[in-house]
């Protein structure tokens, strides 16, 4: 070696390596560490600043930094009637404070991508299609005018704030007269006059529904179930279809709203007392067959989902089909459908992966909801989605929708005082989607606490979002390039810290 290599020059060597060991141990020193807490009794509280000291203990959590994961595109929710309805009891101060807290960017929430339906979803007004005029095969009758009095105007309020918000759509049912059963729903509301109060408690409690005095009109033989096509299985059905999500693009974007990316139904497994329509695997290769073509003329792109069943076969038929998987550039999953997304993910790497709906709750925004659902951001998130969307913006107080279901939301309307406050569910998401920016990547940590998520932002600063849920306050021993960062968390806290 010493005759390679002259001593002057293995000196210089030897000291870079030690600056570089030196730097590396001193970078977190360095940085500065913002910190944000919220519990059940107070939220969004700005904590003590912290800085990284030197431990011969071993760390909780180990951050790696090296190890990037999937690259998040960003965070939201979905634009919904009830969702308008309930801000417009408002004024417009507090809605504009509202909008602007959701959508500026680097304010708030932050949201840079969004949901909406396309027709009636399950908090709709009531039900309605862009057009419901019988065997009308070209669309000669379609129309979003029922859109102009509430879902238009509820996306062009954030787009004021975030005018490159994206937003992406699916339908829940197409028009009743391409379905067997010519209905919106998939079946009738249960009759639950005979049931004991410990049942409809149960019902009430654990799934926010609620059925009574509620109808949708359904008649017995109109039931349909999952695993069979209520939607029409005929060619011109499919045609006309596709020109349906077509008319919709182009209505939208005269009204000055861009939809980047289509679903091809809700929930195509469940059969529901909304707004529904159950379809099988198959029948769903031969619509994307026609709606594939139709979206790659438009410049849409064609996800598939959402995917509400732990069935990975169900993704895997459209995936592996010629008819349809060069059009399919990414899932959406929700519901039960998490259980499928692990083997998803590993099986297709490179696929776009979304939660496509958090779970509803059952109204009561309390704070156990609150913890729950971050348990599915953290199984989501570790497990490849690049975007994750809450479901509800604004609800009246209960969360009741037309049809029975109480569920939760970001904004509580206080009919009336006609005041609003945030929930917790909305700071759980403002933690994340405030922190952590468009093109962040999530990275690898490991050790034996495992409460938490990281993320690189493209400014290399680095959001922690971490919880604990004990009854005591809990100090947590973090690691990043050789220094610990050992922040005390409160008892039963969500906490970010942000690391510059």
């Amino acid at each position: 070696m010493s005759q390679l290599f002259p001593l002057a020059i293995k000196d210089i060597f030897k000291k870079a390596i030690f600056l570089l060991a030196l730097y590396s141990t001193q970078a977190f020193a360095q940085q500065t560490v913002s910190w944000v807490a919220s519990s059940p009794t107070s939220q969004w509280v700005a904590q003590s600043k912290i800085t990284a000291q030197k431990s011969n203990s071993l760390a909780d959590v180990i951050i790696h930094p090296e190890q990037a994961q999937q690259t998040i595109e960003g965070f939201g929710a979905c634009f919904k009637e009830l969702g308008w309805t309930s801000l417009s009891l408002l004024s417009s101060k507090d809605r504009a404070a509202i909008f602007k807290e959701l959508f500026k960017p680097n304010t708030g929430a932050n949201f840079t991508i969004c949901r909406m339906p396309v027709g009636a979803n399950d908090f709709s007004r009531n039900w309605y299609s862009y057009n419901e005029t019988d065997g009308d095969f070209e669309m000669k009758q379609f129309s979003i005018a029922n859109d102009y009095e509430t879902l238009i105007p509820f996306i062009k309020n954030a787009q004021k704030y975030n005018p490159a918000l994206k937003l992406w759509a699916s339908p829940w049912s197409p028009p009743t007269w391409m379905k067997y059963n010519k209905h919106y729903a998939s079946q009738p509301v249960p009759d639950i006059s005979s049931w004991p109060k410990e049942q409809l408690q149960a019902m009430r409690d654990n799934w926010g529904m609620d059925f009574k005095g509620i109808s949708n009109g359904m008649k017995p033989e109109q039931r349909m179930h999952e695993g069979s096509d209520m939607f029409i299985q005929e060619e011109k059905y499919f045609a006309a279809y596709s020109l349906y999500f077509s008319k919709f693009i182009d209505a939208y974007k005269k009204a000055g709203i861009k939809i980047g990316m289509v679903m091809p139904q809700n929930e195509f497994n469940s059969d529901q007392v909304f707004p529904s329509c159950t379809w099988t695997a198959a029948g769903l290769v031969k619509f994307i067959s026609y709606l594939g073509p139709a979206m790659k003329k438009k410049g849409v792109d064609l996800f598939f989902g959402t995917m509400e069943r732990p069935n990975k076969k169900l993704v895997d038929t459209i995936l592996t089909d010629p008819l349809s998987r060069e059009y399919i550039k990414g899932v959406g999953f929700q519901w039960a459908g998490k259980e499928a997304i692990p083997a998803i993910h590993k099986e297709y790497p490179g696929l776009s992966l979304y939660q496509s709906e958090q779970e509803c709750g059952n109204g009561y925004n309390d704070w156990k909801y609150c913890t729950y659902a971050w348990s599915l951001m953290k199984h989501y998130l570790n497990n490849g989605v690049k975007s994750y969307f809450y479901w509800n913006i604004s609800l009246k107080e209960g969360g009741v929708s037309t049809w029975g279901w109480h569920q939760n939301s970001l904004i509580i309307v206080d009919t009336l005082t006609r005041t609003f406050k945030y929930s917790y569910e909305y700071y759980l998401m403002k933690h994340l989607s405030h922190y952590v920016k468009p093109n962040a990547k999530k990275i690898v940590t490991t050790g034996t606490f495992t409460d938490l998520l990281v993320f690189e932002n493209p400014d290399k600063s680095l959001a922690i979002i971490i919880h604990n849920p004990e009854d005591q306050d809990k100090t947590v021993q973090i690691q990043l390039n050789g220094k610990i960062l050992a922040p005390t968390l409160k008892a039963k806290t969500i906490n970010t810290l942000l690391v510059k």
